[in-house]
């Protein structure tokens, strides 16, 4: 399992994984287009990486999420994916996860997010309520297919409830820790009955401190310049990125 490889994928999937622009599109599909040798591990060694990564993330949110739980809206928010995760993670990686359909889901949550920023911002991320929970939760499990990026999701539901841009970025981030936390902990212990060898091991923690890392300084530029901005932006974005992906698919022969 190459180190650096890893290091450097922790460090993209803290930004990946906070704005809207789909983390498999990026920590997935980036050692694929440039040719390393992460691209060449088994389906397991990624999924242990993979392991890793979220747990990153996941410490890094827990360790600046200074509220008080809303319990309501977490659980709402949370069982959805949760249920569909459990149902559908199979098919959905046996399928879903090439480069072509992760192109598809770029370009559908680009769509999502621009029909639902044209709603009006009458509501702060103070108001969310068990409803509002249960509409993040279907995003969040819909953002199971590679590509729909679960911020997107969650900031495009958010907006078509009516909140703001910053209400929906923290509705998102705030909504984000459970499910990441869950995933982790289901794969660890995939990854623990696996009997990783240890150089392995240093390689995943690796992992986990650049996914800390970058997931930290994500943050704190997230708020200060991006939580605001317009999704049509970042739609934008994903839009030159899928173009960008089935170049790269259509040139190594499909």
């Amino acid at each position: 399992m190459p180190r650096i490889e890893t290091i450097a994928l922790g460090l993209l999937q803290g930004p990946a994984e906070l704005l809207p622009v789909s983390s498999s599109a990026h920590v997935g599909l980036l050692p694929w287009a440039l040719g390393w040798s992460h691209a060449e591990l088994t389906g397991a060694e990624r999924k242990e990486v993979e392991v890793a990564l979220h747990a990153g993330t996941a410490i890094a949110l827990a360790l600046a999420d200074r509220r008080r739980p809303r319990w309501g809206l977490l659980a709402a928010a949370t069982v959805p994916p949760a249920l569909a995760g459990l149902l559908l993670e199979r098919p959905i990686e046996a399928r879903l996860g090439t480069p072509p359909t992760i192109a598809a889901g770029l370009l559908a949550g680009a769509v999502a997010m621009v029909l639902a920023d044209r709603t009006p911002a009458l509501r702060g991320a103070q108001e969310a309520g068990a409803a509002d929970g249960a509409w993040l939760g279907a995003a969040q499990a819909l953002a199971l297919i590679p590509g729909v990026s679960r911020s997107g999701a969650t900031r495009a539901a958010a907006r078509g409830r009516g909140f703001g841009r910053a209400d929906a970025a923290a509705l998102s981030r705030e909504v984000a820790l459970p499910v990441l936390a869950g995933a982790a902990a289901l794969k660890g212990v995939r990854l623990a009955r696996r009997r990783p060898r240890a150089d392995t091991l240093q390689t995943l923690a690796a992992g986990v401190a650049a996914a800390a890392a970058s997931t930290w300084a994500a943050l704190r530029a997230e708020r200060a310049l991006a939580a605001d901005a317009p999704l049509a932006v970042w739609a934008a974005y994903r839009t030159v990125l899928a173009a960008a992906i089935l170049v790269v698919w259509q040139d190594r022969g499909g």
